[in-house]
């Protein structure tokens, strides 16, 4: 029973015809019988007008019903089908019923749905993308341009702020040089055209001389920074030394900026299955809020606009970061709550 309802759902055009021709010419054939004709002419009719029937509708399905199937799998796989590939089709496609055609065009919707959802999301990252990018050029060059034409309208023969305004011309070209540099960091990274180097050393030494690097910034605010008690058991891993500290100055850069006056900044390093260590590195600052969590790894994306303009960099480093870590097959992650602190951490393989 189930493969006699199974062969129905499928049924062929050619099928489909000659059972319609043969409703039509079997009650014709006996309504001629009964009406006292001649039982050979009875069944002749009845046989020409169910062949005559079978054609007809057989004809109508190819011409008809079975192109627009067909016209609707082209247009749905939006390939140009070779002459073994029709013949193959036409082999096949006759075979597919109605309800199966359905299934798949309503497949086919949902995935152009979803499609055209990533293409407006899309769409709107790059509009921000480019807004952010606009405003990070804009900040330094027109401050370059202000300082310059003030020292060019007479400024620079007054030695109280000539001096000055140079310095603060340098210090907006540096910040243009690291934007262009952290640009072509990500660039890199996101073709793949930088090569790891890949090697073992200790994450406790590099965490230590990164802390070191940003004494003058960690003192600035007072803040104390340490591995935590406990993770000072050494561990080793296997990855580009140079490009983990470029993510560790980042992270730990970013826990300087928005974390409190007389602070602390902890490092915790564990193993994990014998196989990573996970490295997190965390603040108590002034965290981030839930609704922008999911987005801090974006490039140029700011959670707080205002203190985050004010503290400088280019708004690329964790976007880097990400792209750092992906590139060596693993993960990077951010736990946060507003007034409590953040807690940003990454695996590495063991050695």
């Amino acid at each position: 029973m189930k493969h006699s309802m199974l062969s129905i759902k499928n049924i062929s055009p050619k099928k489909v015809s000659a059972l319609s021709a043969l409703l039509i010419a079997i009650p014709l054939g006996i309504t001629l019988f009964f009406l006292n004709t001649v039982w050979w002419v009875a069944l002749l009719i009845s046989t020409v007008f169910g062949l005559g029937s079978f054609g007809i509708i057989y004809f109508f399905f190819q011409h008809f019903i079975y192109r627009q199937i067909k016209l609707i799998f082209k247009l749905i796989s939006q390939t140009k089908a070779t002459k073994r590939e029709e013949f193959y089709y036409q082999e096949l496609l006759p075979k597919k019923s109605i309800e199966d055609v359905q299934a798949e065009v309503e497949q086919w919707a949902i995935q152009k749905r979803e499609e055209i959802e990533i293409l407006k999301q899309n769409e709107h990252f790059r509009k921000e993308f480019l807004q952010n990018l606009s405003h990070e050029l804009k900040t330094p060059i027109f401050a370059i341009q202000g300082y310059t034409e003030t020292l060019l309208n007479g400024a620079v023969n007054n030695p109280d702020v000539n001096l000055r305004f140079l310095q603060n011309s340098s210090r907006n070209i540096d910040r243009l040089v690291n934007l262009l540099n952290d640009l072509d960091e990500i660039s890199k990274l996101e073709s793949g055209s930088i090569t790891l180097s890949l090697s073992s050393f200790q994450m406790q030494e590099l965490v230590r001389d990164v802390f070191e690097s940003l004494e003058i910034k960690i003192r600035k605010k007072n803040i104390h920074a340490f591995i935590k008690k406990g993770c000072e058991i050494p561990k080793s891993v296997v990855a580009d030394k140079e490009k983990i500290r470029q993510v560790l100055i980042n992270i730990i850069d970013n826990a300087i900026k928005y974390g409190r006056e007389n602070g602390i900044i902890e490092a915790g390093l564990y193993t994990v299955d014998d196989k990573l260590v996970l490295i997190e590195i965390t603040d108590d600052g002034y965290g981030i809020s839930p609704d922008y969590i999911s987005r801090i790894f974006e490039r140029f994306f700011r959670a707080d606009q205002t203190r985050s303009r004010g503290v400088g960099g280019s708004g690329l480093g964790l976007s880097i970061c990400k792209h750092i870590i992906e590139a060596h097959g693993q993960s990077i992650q951010v736990r946060s709550k507003p007034d409590i602190g953040t807690t940003i951490g990454f695996s590495l393989p063991l050695k």
